[in-house]
């Protein structure tokens, strides 16, 4: 279906778009401009000069607490972030943008989600497939939403998308080739439990056809169980052990094996992002694109990419010390890879909200990778205690302190030349900040100002 056909469909039709935040403005704006009757509804009580300037356009406006009262609406697009099933939404026709792009979009789609690694496998997919000539689309959990630009996208393009849980809730489609990373715990404070997460991921397969690839890692349970119930092909990737279809590691060379058929790809080395998640990041996006992007593309790229903002980025070097913005790290399990990425002890800034999920595994790891931890925010006792009660524990130097200011000036304090100071939280930012993103700008500008 092309976008105009769905547009044309909605005319006459009464649609609420539940939350008017950056991301769902390029949406509204789309159906206001095709005469669509919008209902833009947000907690927020004032807008400002936007809520002004729908309103002008005839746009209505439901805001404040009482922001999802008497939706009776025709459709109503559901913000990634809002859950599907309260009762205010009970018998009402839910959709997203991401869902209304799958069915208009005209391109393939390669789509890719996990707990942790996605935004940088995203990026590598979408850059390398940029390399070989393509003309791709970013967009879904990164980018920019897409929708609105489906007019301008053409049937031998290419869309990258990279989908959270929440966007997968209630998809009804699934992407011709799909990704994902790992899982485990994660977004508990949002989802009822953990297998509702799990089965939000799936969606990013289960609607796939007997002709689509799906690529899951093979050193997680979670994955590998997954991997045997997708309805098309599946290629593994795994670090610990040589897989029938997929692409592994064989001491120091990242090999793929398909058809029969093996080759080196790259080397380890060739890879310039720290940690060995990383390399699990990178056979994922080869196993995604292999076929479409050269062996050499891949090398040449490997050695040039600096990662992507907020993930382990080196904000500079000052003194001889090394001082990492992870701001993205905001699970356990993403910090513990973070802080395997090091060969050295480094210094950790954690702490920020809790999302409902458990923290043991965590102290044995910063008691193995940390020599000095500063904590700071909501989740700051439940890091300590999973510290010092960890078998391990033999007497971490722990500071807790109020604010990021302090955190900085402690890091500065105690690091001498050759150290590494890196904020990886294991914790949401939403205590103090309106995402990861605020959180660690608000960390480099601090950093830069020693």
């Amino acid at each position: 279906m092309e976008l105009e056909t769905y547009l044309s469909g909605l005319q006459g039709k009464r649609v609420a778009v539940i939350g008017v935040g950056v991301s769902n403005r390029p949406l509204i704006d789309l159906l206001l401009s095709h005469g669509v009757q919008v209902t833009a509804c947000d907690k927020k009580a004032d807008l400002g000069a936007y809520g002004d300037e729908l309103r002008q356009r005839g746009c209505r406006l439901q805001l404040g607490s009482d922001y999802l009262r008497d939706l009776n609406q025709d459709l109503i697009f559901r913000t990634p972030g809002i859950r599907p099933d309260l009762p205010e939404f009970r018998g009402a026709r839910l959709t997203s943008e991401m869902e209304v792009f799958f069915e208009v979009c005209p391109c393939p789609k390669i789509a890719v989600t996990g707990s942790d690694g996605k935004t940088t496998t995203t990026t590598i997919i979408a850059k390398l497939l940029e390399a070989a000539g393509k003309r791709v689309h970013l967009g879904g959990n990164i980018g920019h939403p897409l929708l609105s630009e489906t007019p301008d996208i053409r049937p031998e393009d290419v869309a990258v998308l990279e989908l959270s849980s929440f966007q997968l809730m209630t998809m009804r489609q699934s992407p011709e080739i799909a990704v994902v990373t790992n899982i485990s715990p994660n977004h508990l404070d949002v989802h009822k439990d953990y297998a509702e997460y799990i089965a939000a991921k799936e969606n990013i397969f289960t609607h796939q056809s007997a002709g689509d690839l799906a690529v899951f890692n093979a050193d997680n349970d979670v994955t590998l169980a997954e991997s045997g119930r997708a309805p098309g092909r599946v290629r593994l990737f795994s670090r610990r052990r040589e897989v029938s279809d997929g692409v592994f590691l064989r001491g120091a060379d990242i090999v793929s094996r398909r058809d029969g058929r093996e080759r080196v790809v790259m080397s380890v080395s060739d890879i310039r992002l720290p940690g060995v998640h990383n390399v699990e990041n990178y056979m994922a996006a080869v196993a995604a694109v292999d076929g479409m992007v050269s062996d050499e593309i891949i090398r040449n790229f490997a050695r040039e990419f600096a990662g992507v903002e907020h993930r382990i980025e080196l904000v500079r070097t000052r003194n001889g010390v090394r001082w990492y913005n992870d701001s993205i790290a905001s699970s356990p399990s993403r910090t513990m890879a973070g802080l395997r990425s090091f060969p050295e002890k480094v210094i950790l800034i954690a702490g920020g909200k809790d999302k409902g999920i458990s923290y043991e595994a965590l102290g044995p790891v910063v008691n193995d990778h940390v020599k000095y931890l500063i904590l700071c925010g909501a989740t700051a006792g439940v890091i300590r205690q999973s510290v010092e009660q960890a078998a391990n524990y033999a007497g971490l130097p722990i500071v807790e302190v109020d604010d990021y200011p302090s955190a900085v000036q402690t890091a500065d304090g105690v690091a001498k030349s050759g150290d590494v100071v890196i904020l990886s939280p294991a914790s949401t930012s939403f205590d103090r900040f309106a995402n990861f993103m605020e959180r660690g700008n608000v960390f480099k500008e601090l950093v830069r100002a020693l």
